[in-house]
């Protein structure tokens, strides 16, 4: 076997446009295409007796036995391939139940599609399971186990802790969008300028001081301090002999800890002996050069958490602990402790794996324990110095027996800190009643970004749902999280759209940010230039904090390569499906193209529109797959589709009398006449018409003020700069030169029909093919071109993506010799050299059209010639006028 490709989906994609995280394994499966499961001699066998777990497995609904039964019956490997890897990677602790197994359309050749939690992950499932596959298929041995912890590390490492984990699910329920900004646990929730960011549980509204300062416990202590909360006495020390001073003043027992310390490391409690102290001191210093020495405090450590400063939830922390049975050593009993399935490492489950690590040993030194110890029948031994659970410590949900005293202490610890999250670290003896009462107890420290597990699953008590506070804090009374997303796809017209809708919302008084298949853009500023209509394009402009409303153009390629970046859109527009990319990335057929583009209209929110063309069948029927609302627009006043959708009271745009025109059921509001709008070019350009019909419609629905649509559709002038490569006309002095990106069947046709309405009194095409497109297309731009030109000059792409030019020239030529056999035809390769070959010999009056590869190259060569030639005209000028 062989893997061809793996690919990684993060939003809706053409497998499914609900399950957004998937891996797509293109595979080629060799021989055993002849060999499905029950053809090879003991594969049944041994895939059970290798994932017993797999029983557990069902195919699909059209199947009602179970996995193993199919593989017993026969089933293809790439179907196994895909049970494998959502099964390793279950049982690495990760749920993972989507996938499906397609064939390409190739002989031996499948997508293997499957769900997965973390990215690395599915990838690593994705390789291992082709291996483990093969090793059934042969009958060698293999450990899979191996696999398993792979997996298991790979969660660890690249899975969200809890704290994280909580937030983002709360998030979901309340249908905030979210993305990993791929840096540890950052994550941006929502979009635009209502986005906000959180790390772990500090969010981007925590105060910095208030997170720099808590970092520093001797200041913090003596903020809290000066403010009557309680705290324990004692000074900082660099050196043995400051520590033996400050002893010396405050007496034992102390705690010895680092300044800038965090989850327990390098603290050690109630030490009663010099001794320990300049052991205790010296594992501190390991974390910090200045350490702090204070005054024991007696009594149970508690874990306040404060949420927008207000307490949420309490926990007591019991330390690392193991009760004797009279027969196990500590190490047996440790070993025992850690065997609850609820111990994993980090923060991997709800308990953390106890480690024996210098403070343990030196615990057990000062009982004069060991290891091999055998504790008495229910002695308990304390393991850690600290309550920390990420040192394999315990708690205990509390909060409802805090006094309300306490419950006003720790709110004011809060705002003196200026934290709006914060865990408040205090001994007391009892929390039931005031800790400044009989020297109750004491704030010991503040943490900045504390940890959620304790309060969301505690060892004993009521599980607290912490995570919801800090949605409500982020978004306050369900505040909007989204920014409006309008979703622009289709074969031909997606740029133009894209841009004349951005320029409606940017009139209608928004900060506009839009992709487009030459760049990302925000307000009137390019960021980035290129093609910029994928996953990532998007992403960054609805990651921008600037920007207050998003137009995204969404093509073929990013939508197969990595789905889309958002989960809903409040508008989709489809401007149509037509032969093009055929043959590429698995779609072959007109109907799995326009599958393509429907994902960009099913994620339409339901109480959303999508817009479509209701001239153009594969998109018109998109509306019988769609749960929201639909807006049409045709060039056809009596399109039967139209009458039939305002019959019903639908939403559509039109052109009647000439008048752009908005129907909803039985009214219209005219916005302007057609060949007024610069954009339809006096109402020649077909094409450009259907595009100004899709955007006005999204304005409509947007709820834009007309007179900004009237405004926006005069003042978006077709031009280099604002439609760069579409239909940009170049006035000589003799003729008209104009360079588009046709390049495709359909953009062809409306090139054809506006070359039809165009008066000249020569024609002329400079033309070429793309090299991944199928030979009939090519052959098919060479059949249009003899239809509307005069005369055709060939030219061929820097990148002929695998083909020779010469086959490119042959199959334009036979289309065109096909419409016009005596058609003359200019064979010039390099794009600028064809361009000045056409200016040179271009006769009076000629239209002469540059369907580019190079947009910017070539109007930048246009632009100069025509500046060549003012300055020649100026000169013959001032010849005439001496004579």
């Amino acid at each position: 076997m062989k893997v061809l490709e793996i690919k990684t989906l993060k939003g809706p994609n053409y497998w499914s446009n609900y399950r957004h995280n998937l891996i797509v394994l293109k595979l080629d499966i060799g021989e055993l295409e002849e060999y499905p499961t029950n053809l090879v001699a003991g594969f049944s066998e041994r895939i059970e007796a290798m994932i017993p777990s797999l029983f557990t497995h069902r195919c699909s609904q059209n199947y009602e036995g179970g996995f193993f039964e199919r593989v017993k019956e026969g089933t293809w490997i790439g179907h196994v391939i895909e049970h494998i890897a959502l099964e390793i990677q279950s049982l690495a602790g990760m749920e993972c139940g989507y996938g499906r197994t397609r064939s390409t359309g190739d002989y031996a050749t499948y997508n293997v599609v499957f769900s997965y939690e973390i990215e690395a992950a599915g990838i690593y499932a994705a390789e291992a399971a082709v291996r483990i596959a093969e090793k059934i298929v042969s009958g060698e041995a293999y450990n899979i186990n191996e696999d398993i912890a792979k997996l298991k590390q790979i969660k660890i490492r690249k899975g969200f802790g809890p704290s994280t984990q909580s937030i983002i699910n709360e998030a979901k329920k309340k249908k905030i969008p979210f993305r990993s900004m791929e840096n540890g646990s950052l994550i941006l929730l929502g979009q635009g300028v209502n986005q906000k960011m959180i790390r772990a549980s500090m969010t981007s509204n925590t105060s910095s001081w208030g997170v720099e300062t808590a970092c520093d416990k001797e200041e913090t202590k003596k903020i809290l301090a000066k403010a009557y909360i309680p705290v324990p006495t004692g000074e900082v020390a660099s050196t043995e002999d400051g520590l033996k001073e400050i002893i010396d003043e405050l007496g034992f027992p102390v705690v010895i800890k680092p300044i800038d310390g965090n989850h327990g490391r390098g603290i050690t409690t109630n030490i009663k002996t010099p001794e320990h102290a300049v052991s205790a001191f010296k594992i501190a210093k390991t974390i910090s050069d200045d350490i702090i020495i204070e005054k024991y405090i007696e009594g149970d450590d508690y874990r306040f958490l404060l949420i927008n400063y207000k307490l949420v939830a309490v926990a007591k922390r019991t330390p690392a602990m193991i009760m004797g049975d009279g027969v196990s050593t500590i190490q047996q009993l440790i070993d025992n402790t850690n065997a609850d399935p609820k111990r994993g490492d980090g923060h991997e489950k709800v308990l953390t794996t106890i480690k024996v690590d210098k403070v343990t040993e030196a615990i057990l030194k000062g009982k004069n324990l060991t290891l091999d110890t055998v504790l008495p029948i229910a002695e308990i031994l304390f393991l850690k110095d600290t309550a920390n659970l990420s040192t394999g410590g315990t708690s205990t949900d509390v909060t409802d027996i805090v006094h309300p005293t306490n419950v006003f202490l720790a709110e004011r610890v809060a705002k003196l800190m200026n934290l709006d999250i914060c865990g408040i670290d205090i001994v007391a003896k009892d929390i039931s009643i005031p800790l400044n009462l009989n020297n109750n107890g004491g704030v010991i420290e503040v943490n900045a970004c504390p940890g959620f597990r304790m309060h969301l699953n505690p060892s004993k008590g009521l599980a607290r749902n912490v995570a919801e506070p800090v949605i409500e804090m982020l978004f306050p009374n369900n505040k909007n999280s989204r920014i409006p997303i309008i979703a622009v796809t289709g074969t031909n017209g997606k740029t133009t759209t894209t841009r004349l809708t951005a320029h409606i919302a940017k009139t209608a008084g928004h900060n506009v940010g839009y992709t487009t298949t030459d760049g990302i853009y925000i307000g009137d500023h390019a960021i980035n230039y290129g093609d910029c209509t994928g996953m990532q394009s998007a992403t960054t402009i609805l990651a921008d904090p600037t920007v207050d409303f998003a137009v995204l153009e969404c093509a073929r390629g990013g939508l197969l390569r990595s789905g889309l970046a958002f989960d809903h859109c409040d508008i989709s527009i489809i401007t149509n499906v037509s032969e093009d990319h055929l043959g590429l990335k698995g779609i072959r057929t007109l109907q799995e193209m326009a599958d393509v583009k429907a994902v960009v209209a099913r994620s339409t929110f339901d109480h959303g529109y999508s817009i479509l063309n209701a001239d153009d069948d594969l998109v018109y029927n998109m509306t019988e797959e769609l749960d929201c609302n639909i807006a049409l627009f045709s060039t056809d006043v009596n399109s039967e589709r139209i009458k039939k959708h305002c019959e019903s009271g639908g939403l559509a745009a039109v052109i009647e009398k000439g008048y752009l025109t908005i129907c909803k059921g039985e009214w219209k509001i005219r916005v302007s006449k057609i060949d007024a709008i610069p954009l339809s070019f006096n109402g020649r350009a077909e094409c450009m018409i259907k595009n100004i019909l899709a955007s006005v419609l999204a304005a409509i629905v947007q709820n834009f003020k007309i007179e900004d649509i009237r405004t926006a559709l005069q003042t978006f002038i077709p031009s280099p700069e604002l439609t760069p490569g579409r239909m940009n006309i170049f006035n000589f002095r003799n003729f008209d030169f104009m360079v588009d990106y046709a390049h495709n069947t359909g953009g062809f046709m409306e090139l054809k029909t506006f070359m039809d309405r165009t008066p000249a009194t020569s024609k002329i095409g400079i033309i070429t093919g793309v090299g991944d497109r199928r030979d009939e297309d090519i052959k098919n731009l060479g059949v249009f071109s003899g239809k509307m030109f005069n005369e055709i000059i060939i030219r061929h792409d820097k990148d002929m993506r695998g083909r020779p030019k010469s086959e490119i020239t042959d199959l334009l030529i036979k289309g065109i010799h096909e419409e016009n056999k005596s058609m003359a035809i200019t064979v010039i390769s390099d794009e600028l050299e064809a361009i000045q070959y056409a200016i040179d010999h271009a006769p009076k009056g000629a239209f002469v059209v540059l369907c580019t590869d190079e947009i910017n190259e070539s109007i930048k060569y246009i632009k100069n010639r025509i500046e060549e030639e003012k300055e020649d005209n100026k000169v013959l000028d001032l010849i005439l006028k001496q004579n």
